[in-house]
This record gives C-alpha cells, structure tokens and sequence, in this order.
C-alpha cells in the first residue's frame, strides 16, 4: 500500500473493567488504550494498542508518537518498520494500515497476509490474582471454561492453585507468574504444579534475569512472555524457553508477528498468543496470528463492562474472527 498521502489519528479510549483485575505488578479498574484511524480520504483503518508502563510506555507518549508519523510521506507498513521500534505505537498503527489495505483492496486481512481463513480458536480466561477462597470461588464461577489462566506472582502460590483447582477439577490450567519467581521458587513448584494440571508457566524469572533457566530440567514448561519481543529476541530464548508468548504491542504489530510465529516455529518453540486487557479491536488482528497455536489467550474483552460496537463472538467453539466493520 503506497503511493498516497495519509490522514492519521490517535487518541486515549477508556473501557471500565467489569471487576479489578490484579496481577503481581498491581491492580487496576478500567483499561487505558490508544485508538488509532489511519484515512485515504476514502476508506479508514483502525488499530488498538495499549502503552504498558513495565515498557516505559504511557498513553500519552504513545499518542504523541504516533502523531510525529503525521510528518512522514506515502507511510506503509515497510516504512513504519523503519520509522518506530517494536511497541504499543507501531502496534496501533500497523493494524490500522492492514485494516485500511483491506477495505480498500476489497479482501479481508487473511487473504492479503496469505494465510487461510481463520476459524473461531478456544482461549484462556484469566482469573487475576486474589486470595485463595476469592479465586476458588471465580474458578467455580467459569469451571466450565475449556482452559483458565491464573495469575500468580510469590508467596502462596501453591495455595491459590489448589483453590482454583478444587473450583474448577476439569479445566486445564495455565499459570502466569509475571516475572515473580525465583530459579529455586520454579524448582520447588513445578512437580506441585504438574501434580495439580498445569500445562505451563509464564515468565516465572525477571526479563533479564533468566538465565537461570538456561539448562535447567523443566519438569513444567516455560513459555517466554516479557523476555520476547520480536524477532530479534529469540537469540537469547533458546535453550531457556519451551514456548513463546506472542503479543501485538509487543512486536509492534500484526507484520512483524507473523514473522515472529514463523521464524519461532522454525527454531521449534511452540506458540502462544497473548493480549493485554482491551477491546476486540485489539483481539482481532492476534486471531489471524492465533490459528494453530499450542495457547491462546485473547479474553481481553471479557474483563471489560462493555466493547466496541461489532465486537468478536465468544461462545462455545471458542471467539470468532471479527466482521470487516470491527476490523480486516
């Protein structure tokens, strides 16, 4: 898509949440993203991001670099790659760019990445961290839930998992650790949480700080999430990490993400696609990523009061591809 000289637009939307989600790193009641438009003058294009303070981001920085591409002539998705590095920004805007290419070639998203139509994928729902009897209760609540994600984070760990797992006896479990563990916390919890149903853990150690896993017997497998970013991060996973965790305001976006399953495939991870807490504009793009993938996590909309208008379909066979007015 060049040749055209494009109208860009971004600014703060705010979703209440439908409860306070917690995580080791803290709570919050509302999901704070960036909107973006990116117009010809005839068709418009739209991308979500969502500016993630453990990255140094905030919505007002986000915006404020997305509007400095205002300057930049016939902008594509090859001279976004050149103009932002990986992160919410260029996230918002290169799916803007797919979602425009695509009204404006008259196919969906999938057909111009060359892939397959995407069919509806079953994801995790997050139970956030609480107290044991709390999350006992919101495993209860969702036990008929395929797969649940449990965030954990220190101390009493090994407590909430029994708790989720008397809640809810028949789903599997995913845990996310969000960079709170040791070596030594992984090697006293992994036969526990093997014993009780896991399937794998997030980032149990520090981005950085990971080495200790290089090596390491993982009874449990490790999926990387804060520790990759984008293609050029897979240099240091391997070896350490069975799985990658695949996020769009990681990447930067719906471009480099394919390349990233695809490069990541190769070296034998298996995949992961992840989100962070939005809108189903958001969760869209990642289901074009999402078809195939050992997890799925793109629940994003379900912790929110209320949704975008033409929001994906979430129902027994798991969510569905998004509608051309949401988005591709």
């Amino acid at each position: 898509m060049t040749g055209d000289r494009l109208t860009l637009h971004a600014e703060e939307t705010v979703f209440p949440l439908a409860e306070v989600f917690t995580i080791s790193r803290g709570s919050r009641t509302e999901a704070r993203v960036v909107s973006v438009s990116v117009s010809d003058g005839v068709d418009t294009g739209r991308g979500e991001c969502v500016p993630y303070a453990r990255y140094g981001e905030s919505v007002e920085g986000v915006i404020e670099t997305i509007v400095s591409l205002r300057d930049v002539l016939d902008l594509d998705r090859d001279r976004l790659l050149q103009h932002l590095p990986a992160g919410a920004a260029r996230n918002a805007v290169d799916c803007a760019l797919w979602d425009l290419q695509a009204k404006r070639a008259g196919q969906r998203a999938y057909q111009l990445a060359g892939l397959a139509e995407p069919q509806p994928v079953q994801t995790a729902y997050t139970l956030s961290l609480d107290t044991p009897e709390a999350m006992q209760e919101k495993a209860r609540a969702h036990a008929d839930w395929p797969l649940l994600k449990i965030k954990l984070g220190g101390e009493g760990d090994l407590t909430r998992l029994e708790a989720v797992r008397r809640g809810a006896p028949d789903a599997a479990i995913i845990v996310d650790a969000n960079e709170g563990w040791t070596v030594g916390t992984y090697q006293a919890l992994a036969p526990e949480l093997v014993r009780l149903g896991v399937k794998m853990v997030e980032q149990p150690l520090p981005a950085g700080e990971d080495d200790g896993l290089s090596g390491l017997e993982r009874p449990l497998p490790v999926c990387a999430d804060e520790s990759c970013h984008d293609r050029a991060s897979l240099a240091q996973l391997q070896g350490k990490y069975d799985m990658i965790n695949i996020k769009l305001d990681k990447t930067g976006g719906l471009t480099e993400a394919l390349a990233l399953k695809r490069d990541a495939t190769a070296l034998g991870f298996d995949i992961m696609i992840g989100c962070m807490v939005a809108s189903s504009l958001a969760m869209a793009p990642a289901l074009l990523l999402a078809q195939g993938a050992r997890f799925v996590d793109l629940d994003g909309p379900l912790l929110l009061a209320s949704d975008r208008p033409d929001p994906l379909l979430y129902d027994a066979a798991g969510v569905h591809p998004s509608n051309p007015e949401l988005w591709g």
